[in-house]
């Protein structure tokens, strides 16, 4: 016999079912930290006022360190001095531009480094000028291998006369080396830059033309002063060159009158004449072509009683001289047989064609040529004292 089912009873158990309470299963370790972190992360904590502070400066300084790189990167890429006005920039190119023409000191790299003075070598010039009472003399020697030199009232002024054509015949192939002048093009010898005294185109009928090449090379080798005014010419008058000679460094270097200049108003020293000279030797003023051809320009030079005079046959020399009545002068680039090179300019004042002032130039030079040939040579780097410019 079956027995009936209890409702009361079925309905207590189901309740009693629905509340038992789960087993409480104990967590592991990892378990329990996952939990906690849930726990933690469930919970919204509120920072003190002081962390949000430091929280928000710190952001502050990671973002302007960022602003700055990105700043820094482009700064390196564009030039922020393209980015002024037209007009603050025209103002900038007129300031530069009239820094550019006043004198200046020349840097190291145009200097020749003098490190010790040949006491012996200037007095023995010294003794030969002492010969010569009437004769005033500058002189300035620098041995290009050491840098030993002599100064011997080199600074003093004197009238250029056709000295003044070596710094003309820089400025001239200076021009060609940038493209300003062509040695192939014609220049015209009209009436207006016929000059008497040296040279033989002032025997020619006016309105001739030459090349500009020719013209540079008679105005050194025969000394040519109508061809030295057309060059003169077209370098832009006496005023353009004037301020081209004080950019290089020339400090007594002026053109006052065109050729022949017979007052002797144009004036150089031999230090200038020295320096310029230098600063062609070292390729600084022309191409390494430009360079070579006013050397072989004024190793034709025909005059070969001054400087020329005291050197040995193998020695080569490239130079200009100047004669006027007042005053004789002479300067080049020397090369001895053994190798030195070395640079000289003598400028002599004397009275009226005074033959005593070629005999002077010529006992210099080889008084010179002689104690520099027979000197120990002393490296540039072991020389004392301490080099001074000039």
């Amino acid at each position: 016999m079956m027995r009936k089912k209890n409702p009361t009873a079925r309905l207590v158990t189901k309740t009693k079912t629905f509340s038992v309470q789960p087993r409480k299963i104990q967590p592991s370790f990892s378990n329990k930290t996952s939990l906690q972190k849930s726990q933690l992360n469930s919970k919204k904590r509120i920072p003190s006022p002081v962390i949000l502070l430091v929280t928000y400066l710190l952001r502050l300084l990671i973002l302007g360190g960022g602003l700055a790189a990105i700043a820094g990167t482009l700064l390196t890429v564009f030039d922020p001095t393209k980015l002024v006005s037209p007009q603050n920039n025209t103002a900038s190119k007129n300031v530069q531009k009239s820094t550019v023409i006043q004198p200046i000191e020349s840097s190291i790299t145009h200097d020749i480094l003098l490190k010790q003075e040949l006491v012996p070598l200037k007095q023995k010039i010294e003794k030969i000028a002492a010969k010569y009472p009437k004769l005033q003399l500058g002189t300035f020697v620098v041995d290009l291998d050491n840098g030993a030199y002599v100064n011997l009232s080199g600074d003093s002024i004197f009238a250029a006369a056709s000295t003044i054509k070596i710094p003309i015949l820089v400025a001239f192939l200076q021009d060609v080396d940038a493209k300003k002048i062509y040695l192939d093009e014609s220049l015209v010898m009209d009436k207006n830059v016929i000059a008497t005294g040296s040279g033989n185109m002032q025997y020619l009928k006016p309105d001739q033309k030459f090349t500009a090449l020719e013209t540079a090379t008679k105005m050194i080798t025969i000394s040519d002063n109508t061809a030295t005014n057309m060059i003169i010419r077209r370098l832009g008058g006496k005023e353009v060159l004037n301020q081209r000679f004080l950019e290089w460094g020339l400090q007594q270097t002026v053109i006052n009158n065109i050729l022949p200049d017979l007052e002797g108003t144009n004036t150089t020293s031999s230090k200038d004449l020295v320096y310029i000279l230098n600063r062609v030797n070292q390729g600084d003023l022309l191409s390494i072509k430009m360079r070579d051809r006013l050397i072989e320009i004024m190793q034709g030079t025909m005059t070969k009683t001054l400087l020329p005079a005291g050197l040995e046959k193998s020695a080569m020399i490239a130079h200009k001289t100047g004669d006027i009545g007042t005053t004789l002068g002479d300067a080049g680039i020397i090369d001895m047989p053994n190798g030195k090179r070395y640079l000289m300019s003598i400028m002599v004042k004397r009275p009226h064609n005074d033959e005593n002032g070629r005999k002077l130039i010529q006992e210099v030079s080889r008084v010179v040529y002689q104690h520099l040939k027979w000197s120990t040579p002393h490296p540039i780097t072991q020389a004392k004292p301490e080099p001074k410019k000039i």
